[in-house]
């Protein structure tokens, strides 16, 4: 394992600002939920688009060998953002979101992180959707935030793919933001069950089964970018580890692929060696550890929204909700439904 010398960055969120936020987000919950009591809601209020599915042959002769680097001398900035159940019903929900930012650089790391609440109604699928915008928009935000501190020399990463502009993607003046300063920035997704190939199987899969020489490669691209569908990287795939299987999605923005994607590419290989993220650059996977709140926190959160939701004379109605809701959470023995992990349970 990596050791690195971690520090929080206290300079970036300061607590009575965070303070501030998260009693605004109390407030915009009841006022949400109230109106939920007293007037409804229209069911299926919110239409939900898919991320478009890609499916194109792949060719062998558009992977090409990375060079393997030990070490980077630039930052590696990266942000992720996690969200949590506090408390659920059919109809509702109320959410934290925990967005994190990382930079490493050599052996340094340095972290900051800040805490919203979030209050979606609808069905359990638009309310996903509902999330997944929020955390873009924080995500979004974080990364502007520690850019200010940091110059054309550097990388950023974001856990994704390469959407800007509008619902449920990242800000389009992030990447602006990148573009004039010339920040290296890059998204790299967890899981891309959208990449498919001619006959409908896993792009990824297929394009490994290519590989067959190459121990350290990039595939580019599979797709170009096309601003006009809000899509602003050219769609890659990247295999950074030579001692692990795993192959990420990663999107070039359009900017950067005016110099050698090989190039452009490698440092990531610097970064993507430790044992607890074999293949993944781990700047990406402290922002993702860092995310995780303490369950005290969130025990926190929740007598918070309790006291609030009661002091509204609201809580007994939502708690019969609840109850509706929660019955195969207690028969798999969780009292909470943070117990549940993530947002698989919404």
């Amino acid at each position: 394992m990596i050791s690195h010398n971690v520090r929080r960055n206290r300079n970036v969120i300061l607590g009575v600002n965070m303070n501030e936020k998260l009693l605004k987000d109390l407030d915009a919950m009841e006022k949400r939920l109230r109106e939920y009591v007293e007037k409804g809601r229209t069911v299926g209020f919110c239409s939900v688009k898919d991320e478009p599915v890609i499916a194109v042959k792949p060719e062998k002769t558009k992977i090409r060998p990375l060079k393997k680097m030990v070490a980077f001398d630039v930052p590696f900035m990266a942000v992720d953002c996690s969200t949590r159940t506090l408390r659920r019903a059919n109809n509702w929900g109320i959410y934290l979101l925990r967005v994190t930012s990382v930079i490493v650089k050599e052996r340094t790391v340095e972290w900051d992180f800040e805490e919203r609440m979030y209050t979606a109604l609808g069905e359990a699928y638009v309310r996903r959707r509902l999330l997944q915008d929020a955390r873009l928009e924080l995500e979004s935000e974080m990364a502007l935030r520690i850019l200010d501190n940091e110059n054309g020399d550097a990388y950023l990463l974001l856990d994704g793919a390469s959407y800007f502009g509008g619902e449920r993607k990242f800000r389009a003046s992030l990447y602006e933001k990148c573009e004039k300063m010339g920040i290296k920035l890059l998204t790299i997704s967890k899981q891309s069950p959208s990449l498919h190939d001619e006959k409908g199987r896993d792009f990824m899969a297929a394009a490994y089964s290519l590989a067959d020489d190459q121990s350290i490669w990039v595939y580019h691209p599979i797709i170009q970018a096309n601003i006009h569908e809000h899509l602003y990287g050219d769609v890659s795939l990247v295999k950074l580890c030579s001692e692990s299987q795993r192959v990420f999605r990663c999107d070039v923005m359009a900017y950067l692929t005016v110099c050698s994607i090989e190039e452009l590419l490698s440092p990531l290989t610097a970064i993507s060696e430790d044992p607890r993220c074999m293949g993944y650059p781990v700047a990406l996977w402290l922002a993702h550890d860092f995310s995780a709140p303490a369950e005290s926190k969130l025990l926190h959160y929740h007598d918070l929204v309790e006291t609030k939701l009661a002091g509204a004379e609201i809580l007994d109605t939502l708690k019969r909700e609840e109850i509706s809701c929660n019955f195969v959470d207690e028969l798999h023995g969780s009292r909470y439904a943070f117990n549940w992990e993530w947002i698989e349970n919404i």
